[in-house]
């Protein structure tokens, strides 16, 4: 008997027993490479995380470099510089040396001209996933296809170029090209580097796009060993039929409007919070003798946490008044009140206003007066916020940041307490609230006749999922024997479950949960078959 762990993708660690295989691309550290897992003109690209209006598998054998699938990309067509693409991030760590690359291609009738461009690109980031060094193959624009080969023609695009930069919020902006190089190589501090294709559409809006596929990573040298990984180790994915009372609780009544002025009464009813096909259902009615009723929900109690990513994946509800929300609060509210005790708000929305959302952070002066820094973020997509988007909080020892779909719109380092220095009160357990208000000072006190002649109820919050990450060891599966028997063991401070299959080289195919598999979990092997183990989070 022979065990291979094989190399996992994305959120999966993956185990073989029963044979020995190598990976055919076990030399690419990237998972899904040529796109081929994903099926055409779906959303999310399985591997990948997304960026930008215009980002799709497309499966076209005849267009494809190699399969039938390929990744397509191209502007949003907004008269301003736009960008789109994909990413994805591989855990390295300092001296580890890299090469990468990807084949392109641009069709003749949809060719790049103008003030398009594209490129592959690689990052090294420390923990806070601020860049350390910025790589970069040639930008391939209308004016130099032709030396590719022209439209119509796949060719390899390599990384090859090192670039000065300043970082904007964690964004890298290149100024200019100071190597020449295939070895990418990690420096001081690094904790992952992010493998990325980009698309940049420019004010003129031409409308080229650009075909991307067998993207390649591969390390030549350095650590191999395991580094930390941003792992899932809280989350609600409310996939049953109720609301778990240890995970959430509520708040009710008016409360004097909160301190907010608004005109809601939060209540537990179950037409105002259930759970219904994987979805929380946060519902706001009119009530005849309250105005309204909505639902607060928080963790207060249950679950606080310090530090981490706090991703909250929600549509949202149309409509003059509304204002739902997805905030941290510090748990030492109670002794200390508010606002020394801190608040994050990860998303706040005004109902009335579809393509904004606001992330804020609330504090203390000396005094105990109230600060506060905040940005608004402008979505583009039709429908926007009544559209699901995930709305994801980075909050690290000194810099807070914010992001809708993995798109980075506001960073702060800059705060103030009333409680203790600097980074107070931001570096404390903060426990999650969710609310859909109705009315109050933040979407401009309209009144209950311009509420009801303006807006439609019931209006449905509805959350998909809320997930809370933090730099773990890898999620992967060891492997120990008893006896005859052998013994898979995981991390068990990482959201996961374990699942199987049997008889197939496929690791694509279908997987079963194990019911009530824990770590640590005996196998008792078969001696005619292969069975395949793997973690899926959450």
């Amino acid at each position: 008997m022979q065990f291979v762990c094989l190399t996992h993708l994305s959120l999966a660690a993956v185990l073989l027993l029963g044979c020995s295989i190598t990976p055919a691309n076990a030399a690419n550290a990237l998972g899904d490479p040529g796109f081929e897992q994903t099926p055409a003109t779906t959303q999310p690209i399985l591997g990948w995380t997304s960026y930008g209006p215009n980002t799709y598998v497309e499966s076209d054998p005849a267009h494809a470099h190699a399969g039938s699938n390929y990744f397509k990309v191209y502007g949003a067509f907004s008269g301003t510089d736009n960008y789109a693409g994909v990413t994805q991030d591989i855990n390295t760590g300092p001296g580890a040396v890299f090469n990468a690359q990807a084949w392109a291609f641009s069709l003749a009738g949809d060719t790049v001209h103008g003030q398009d461009q594209f490129w592959v690109e690689v990052t090294f980031r420390d923990a806070a996933a601020q860049t350390l060094a910025l790589y970069r193959s040639d930008l391939i624009t209308g004016a130099n296809l032709a030396a590719y080969g022209g439209p119509g023609v796949w060719f390899t695009l390599r990384v090859t170029n090192q670039w000065s930069f300043y970082n904007s919020g964690g964004v890298p902006v290149g100024t200019s090209v100071t190597n020449t190089t295939t070895a990418l190589t990690a420096p001081a501090g690094t904790a992952f580097l992010r493998y990325q294709l980009v698309f940049h559409q420019g004010p003129d809006n031409a409308n080229g796009s650009a075909y991307l596929d067998d993207c390649a990573l591969t390390q030549l040298s350095g650590p191999t060993s395991p580094v930390p990984a941003w792992n899932i180790v809280w989350s609600d994915e409310f996939n049953g039929s109720t609301i778990n009372p240890s995970t959430w609780s509520f708040e009710g009544g008016n409360n004097n409007g909160w301190g907010n002025n608004e005109l809601e009464y939060y209540t537990n009813r179950p037409q105002n919070a259930y759970v219904s096909n994987g979805l929380l259902h946060m519902v706001a009615l009119k009530d005849p003798t309250l105005n309204y009723t909505s639902v607060r929900m928080k963790t207060q109690g249950h679950f606080s946490k310090t530090y981490g990513r706090f991703e909250f994946r929600a549509k949202l509800p149309p409509g003059l008044g509304f204002w739902p929300a997805f905030w941290l609060l510090g748990t030492d509210i109670t002794p200390v009140g508010w606002p020394a005790c801190g608040e994050i708000d990860v998303m706040e929305n005004k109902g009335n206003i579809l393509d904004q959302v606001q992330g804020t952070i609330h504090y203390s002066d000396a005094s105990n007066n109230h600060l506060q820094s905040t940005a608004i973020c402008t979505l583009t997509d039709p429908g926007a916020v009544t559209n699901f988007h995930s709305y994801m909080l980075e909050w690290n020892t000194n810099l807070i940041q914010w992001y809708v779909d993995g798109l980075l719109y506001e960073s702060q380092s800059n705060w103030s307490s009333s409680t203790g220095p600097y980074p107070a009160p931001f570096n404390q357990p903060f426990f999650i609230i969710m609310n859909l208000a109705v009315g109050g000072n933040y979407v401009g006190n309209p009144s209950i006749a311009s509420i009801n002649a303006n807006s439609t109820f019931p209006a449905d919050l509805q959350v998909d999922y809320v997930r809370v990450w933090d730099l773990t060891a890898p999620l992967e599966i060891a492997v120990g024997r008893s006896g005859g028997n052998v013994l898979l063991n995981w991390p068990t401070n990482i959201v996961c479950h374990l699942q199987t299959q049997t008889n197939s080289l496929d690791l694509a195919g279908i997987w079963t949960d194990v019911p009530g598999a824990a770590s640590p979990y005996t196998v008792r092997p078969g001696a005619n078959h292969s069975i395949f183990y793997r973690l899926q989070s959450p």
